[in-house]
């Protein structure tokens, strides 16, 4: 079976009040766009996640944990592990750290490896959370050639949106539903 090499590579960042902008997201989009999405959250270290069970209800796209030395399939839906950090390396391949060793910046970590692999085919979303991850991520992403969406005031939380937002980097901000329309634009 050969690889389907996505057109464009998704990071999508959240924390808290997260779930429901991800449902949103994935309701909203089809299943075939061409690209791959990265779903990074802020989970607790020590918890089990169902993430992938959940998410799997809104799309008919695969929904899996993203495994570690595996190569990223266009129209899949990847979720990071529990309790670590997720990178992406030379030829689009995943790189899971675990346990992670760095605080709660796992958005950040994973867009900037994003914007240094694939460059102007890299996509970052910030959706709701606390805090500002995500945020020097959108600022690698654009340098790279990127695009940047951040989640407009339907975040149930706030501050990782407005703190991407806040850079003069995001292109877009508006409701998860209206990012899965721009997206398909891009095909």
């Amino acid at each position: 079976m050969t690889r389907a090499a996505p057109n464009y590579i998704v990071g999508i960042g959240g924390s808290a009040g997260g779930l429901s902008a991800y449902k949103a997201l994935l309701d909203a989009l089809p299943p075939h766009t061409g690209m791959a999405f990265v779903i990074v959250a802020h989970l607790l270290p020590t918890a089990y996640t169902q993430l992938a069970e959940i998410l799997s209800r809104h799309t008919t796209m695969k929904v899996v944990l993203a495994p570690n030395a595996m190569p990223i399939q266009a129209n899949c839906v990847y979720i990071i592990p529990s309790n670590s950090d997720l990178t992406i390396i030379e030829n689009e391949i995943f790189k899971v750290v675990s346990p992670r060793i760095r605080g709660n910046n796992q958005v950040d970590l994973f867009l900037t490896s994003l914007a240094e692999t694939v460059g102007s085919r890299a996509i970052a979303i910030i959706l709701s959370g606390y805090d500002g991850d995500g945020t020097k991520g959108c600022i690698h992403i654009k340098k790279h050639g990127g695009t940047t969406f951040a989640q407009d005031q339907s975040a149930e939380v706030n501050s990782m949106p407005l703190s991407a937002s806040a850079t003069g980097c995001v292109d877009f901000v508006m409701p998860p539903g209206k990012i899965a329309e721009q997206l398909q634009k891009m095909e």
